[in-house]
């Protein structure tokens, strides 16, 4: 499975933006997928994830302000993020798990796949 991750960008405190994750290669529907990010000079942090029958799950950081989704017709995965902060500035990555299960996978290590990354600034 190959990941296309894209919908970054700058914007401003209190904006949107929808990142988008584009699967290739196999069909997507029977993986769990993921959002995750890397500030700079930090480790790489669990955002958001969604199971095969659309469970999700958030990091407390953005519970109530993201909201992660997949169209299986489309073979993708999107992260629309309101009400974004300064802090929210970080690449974004999206990655998919080939294990079945009925739980949000939340460390990279449960991840098989990753996307190359997308650049989302958040100006003050």
């Amino acid at each position: 499975v190959q990941l296309q991750a894209s919908g970054g960008g700058l914007v401003q405190a209190g904006d949107s933006l929808r990142l988008s994750c584009a699967a290739s290669g196999r069909t997507f529907t029977y993986y769990r997928a993921g959002w995750f990010r890397q500030a700079p000079g930090k480790e790489r942090e669990f955002v958001a994830g969604i199971t095969v029958v659309r469970t999700s799950y958030y990091a407390d950081s953005v519970k109530g302000r993201f909201t992660i989704s997949r169209d299986n017709a489309k073979n993708t995965v999107y992260l629309q993020m309101n009400s974004l902060m300064p802090e929210d500035t970080a690449v974004y990555y999206c990655a998919a798990s080939r294990t079945l299960g009925n739980d949000v996978p939340t460390t990279a290590r449960e991840y098989d796949y990753w996307g190359q990354g997308t650049l989302v600034t958040v100006s003050s």
